[in-house]
């Protein structure tokens, strides 16, 4: 248990006793908890100094209904000593003041350090490791510009179901009018009884959505479009790659967002020198600044402000996937323990497997 993210329960099941008991001698008798130097401040802060590296990630997380900032070291591989630090909330102050806790002359030997668009971390890196390249982490730049082709895509959608409904409120007038036509001419013509010839009867019929060509309606194709366009086109199945063509020749704007989005993720696939980069991406500038995709151009504002930091990818393509996967191991470790209980000893064993 101090070396794997393993529950009490699991073990239990393996030498068929009580898990209850099994956490209760670990936490009590087996492990150093009691002891544990750092218990008393456990809920706000974590440190563990021996873990300090050279190239260090941070990224922020959700635990016990609070979120946390974690530091760690990309050597330590997701697995023990990698968790260098583990602070309650995400102000700049207040993590950069635990952070300083460290000896300023091992946090000068910090040479990396990757990071997403927070500008919150952003400030923890500058104060904290004053020497460190800031890398700003490519998934999280070409995130951003999803996330501009996300709000273009809710944009669309809320226009399609307004005019749906429009299209179900014509419809259902009509067939009102209709009805009452019908109503004024057997008035007027009564039918006989006896007679059998003539149409069958009319009745009110149900709205019928427009369908497209591959079956779904615009408010469906634009609901299921969500997943699709946040992938790299190449991973398209035949389904979507139908849908695509629909989506793209209905709304010819997210065409366009998208094949800018895909020029962005073709320079970060590129093997390419800083220099060069920046030289690409200065011509991407050009094609957004011809567009006239509000979105997008918020997202260019967002790249280009931190222009610098995004380049320095280019110099080692260093990412801040390492620190995505302890997040993901972490919060893997509590879906496993179904809620926690004791938030120190949690902390505590997170500590002990990847600390």
């Amino acid at each position: 248990m101090d070396r794997l993210p393993l529950t009490a329960a699991s073990l239990a099941r393996f030498f068929h006793i009580k898990g209850s008991e099994v956490e209760r001698y670990y936490k009590h008798h087996l492990s150093d908890f009691e002891t544990w130097t750092q218990k008393e401040h456990a809920t706000d802060w974590i440190l563990l100094s021996e873990n300090l590296g050279a190239c260090c990630s941070i990224d922020e997380t959700s635990l016990c209904n609070e979120v946390y900032t974690i530091v760690s070291n990309k050597d330590g591989h997701g697995k023990k000593g990698t968790v260098i630090a583990i602070v309650k909330g995400t102000k700049a102050q207040t993590v950069s003041a635990i952070l300083k806790r460290l000896p300023e002359s091992e946090r000068e030997k910090v040479t990396e350090i990757t990071m997403d668009f927070s500008d919150s971390m952003f400030s923890i890196a500058k104060q904290c490791f004053p020497k460190a390249t800031i890398v700003i982490d490519c998934f999280h730049i070409v995130q951003r510009l999803c996330e501009g082709l996300e709000e273009m895509r809710l944009r669309f959608k809320r226009l399609a179901v307004t005019e749906s409904r429009k299209e179900a409120a014509a419809f259902a007038q009509d067939e009102d009018r209709k009805a009452k036509q019908r109503a004024y001419y057997r008035k007027r013509h009564p039918k006989n009884k006896k007679e059998r010839r003539g149409r069958k009867r009319i009745r009110k019929q149900k709205y019928k959505p427009t369908l497209l060509a591959n079956g779904e309606t615009k408010v469906e194709m634009l609901t299921r479009s969500r997943n699709m366009l946040a992938q790299s086109g190449d991973k398209w199945g035949d389904s979507k790659k139908e849908r695509a063509r629909i989506l793209f020749g209905q709304y010819p704007q997210m065409k366009e967002a998208y094949s800018l989005i895909c020029k962005v993720r073709a320079i970060f696939k590129s093997h390419i020198t800083r220099k060069e980069a920046k030289e690409k991406l200065h011509e991407w500038y050009k094609e957004v600044n011809a567009c006239t995709l509000r979105e997008i151009k918020a997202a260019r504002n967002a790249i280009k402000g931190k222009e610098e930091y995004v380049l320095n990818y280019f110099l080692n393509r260093s990412t801040n996937a390492a620190a995505e996967s302890l997040n993901s191991k972490i919060k893997g470790f509590r879906a496993q323990l179904h809620g926690i209980a004791d938030i120190p000893f949690f902390l505590y064993r997170v500590c002990t497997i990847f600390g």
